[in-house]
């Protein structure tokens, strides 16, 4: 990310599509030719691993750090692929609001289509060398996770710690009565991580033939109920019974008076340093392997963590714990050339932690939203305060919308006034999402990024997540007659005003 360039944020999920959730189809593809007309250089997606409607559908609290979403497949592109015909796409299916995901629909749908084509094509399957090479490749995570899939679809979704001893500890042979007795579940979950690999895969030529690189999410930790925990549990700080001793989150801070107890099962450090950190060296291949540039959300946390007590309620309790960044990184980089990362470096932000980042030339994040207020002057978000070696937004997934911020009590009068004097004039709310834009567009940061929701100069309803909040989240979408060709001109024009279009 060393030449001047800018991009667009925007989630899979928030894509068009007549299947009720964004995927990999043709709206992707749109998408696509939207940001080339806008002569961008990054398309920045959240994490494409699997969601879940009983824990709100986040994409950073999934069942594998490795799978990639089944609502990401394209049923049009799976005719196309010759898996389905074209009359089986609508059967069953109305979308009811294109502007709003629908998770528990397109789920059900998809679920659906994957079955039959699995069920159309058992043979075919039996022949296909992309299968078989996918399924060799992909081994050391996807047995896992299949498997695990398989079990908790048997016993109707039950927690893996809650398991029969046998299944929970992976006692050989419990493993493999499943095997056989769920062969049929377990070869249609490895056919659908084929398919959305498969089009994903096609879908980062069609990018790359347009000029546009990925820029992915890697959370830093995992769910408790994954296949990862359940697959190397002693990577985590469990108990006797599987159960977390202790979980993560981050003290209170702009987002919560109590801190966010996010809940994940902390990571047993020693554990990993004794295999060279192999568990995370895989993680990373696999990443890199995905997109262009890897997001790492919550980099503090590679330096130093908040542990929570399990029993705990909120996050006021916990307590800053050393985590071993410096030797991950190094170990890392003896076994890649180069590590194309951004850390995400928001929240409580130590001397330490910018010494990791420096030591490794890492990007920061710079968040506009934060600069204004009061000591404007030394504010780390302020434009005139950005180094070069930065990623610069408007806002990011996690906060509100530019004019909702403006709007709402959020930005305030103070910050308001500050806004105002920045600018050196005053400007209505509906005028602040472009002239935010403007701002990280001319600063010196090497790349500048701007959620699609601030192109659009959309308004709270369109935020994407509520921090703290555990429902009603991550639905927002584009609809089709949004991505316009006087809108893509619009920001071409000012990404080649501040050269951003080399």
């Amino acid at each position: 990310m060393q030449r001047r360039a800018s991009g667009v944020l925007m989630h899979i999920t928030s894509l068009p599509s007549r299947f009720g959730i964004g995927d990999f189809g043709p709206g992707a593809r749109r998408f696509a030719a939207f940001l080339a007309r806008a002569a961008q250089s990054y398309w920045q997606i959240l994490p494409l691993t699997p969601t879940s409607t009983f824990i709100g559908n986040s994409p950073y609290s999934s069942d594998s750090a490795f799978a990639i979403n089944p609502l990401f497949i394209s049923p049009e592109q799976l005719v196309l692929d010759g898996w389905l015909d074209a009359g089986d796409l609508d059967a069953g299916y109305v979308q009811a609001n294109p502007a709003l995901a629908d998770y528990e629909g397109a789920t059900a749908h998809k679920e659906a289509l994957v079955r039959l084509a699995f069920a159309r094509n058992r043979e075919k399957l039996a022949t296909d060398a992309g299968f078989a090479v996918f399924c060799h490749d992909a081994a050391a995570w996807l047995d896992d996770y299949v498997l695990f899939q398989a079990i908790k679809r048997e016993r109707g979704g039950q927690a893996w710690n809650e398991w029969p001893a046998e299944l929970r500890d992976r006692r050989p042979e419990a493993l493999q009565a499943v095997r056989q007795r769920q062969a049929e579940t377990i070869d249609c979950l490895r056919l659908a991580q084929y398919l959305a690999a498969s089009q994903w895969k096609a879908l980062r030529r069609h990018l790359r033939e347009n000029e546009i690189q990925v820029i992915g999410d890697m959370p830093i930790y995992v769910t408790q109920d994954s296949a990862d925990v359940w697959a190397d549990p002693g990577l985590f700080k469990l108990d006797g019974g599987k159960r977390p001793v202790f979980v993560a989150g981050v003290p209170p801070d702009y987002f919560s008076e109590t801190g966010q107890r996010w809940g994940n099962p902390v990571y047993d450090w020693p554990a990993h340093e004794k295999t060279a950190f192999n568990w995370w060296i895989k993680r990373m291949a696999h990443n890199i392997a995905l997109y262009d540039v890897v997001r790492l959300d919550h980099f503090r946390g590679f330096e130093a963590y908040w542990e929570i007590p399990a029993a705990e309620a909120t996050a006021v309790r916990g307590q800053w714990v050393k985590a071993p960044g410096m030797a991950l990184f190094k170990t890392m980089l003896r076994h890649f050339p180069s590590l194309p990362l951004i850390a995400e470096d928001l929240g409580v932000i130590t001397a330490e932690v910018r010494e990791l980042m420096a030591a490794f030339a890492f990007p920061g994040m710079k968040i506009l939203q934060f600069a204004f207020g009061p000591g404007i002057a030394e504010n780390r978000d302020a434009p005139h305060n950005y180094p070069r070696n930065c990623v610069a937004y408007t806002g990011t997934h996690d906060n509100n919308t530019t004019l909702g911020w403006a709007r709402s009590g959020e930005a305030g009068e103070e910050g308001r006034n500050a806004l105002f004097a920045y600018l050196g004039r005053e400007i209505a709310p509906e005028q602040t999402p472009w002239e935010l834009i403007r701002l990280v567009m001319a600063s010196c940061a090497t790349t500048a990024v701007v959620p699609m929701q601030d192109l659009l100069g959309l308004g709270e309803g369109a935020r994407m997540n509520m921090p703290s909040v555990a429902k009603g989240n991550w639905g927002w979408r584009a609809v089709e007659e949004q991505l316009e060709a006087a809108l893509a001109e619009r920001l071409r024009a000012m990404t080649e005003i501040y050269g951003r279009n080399h």
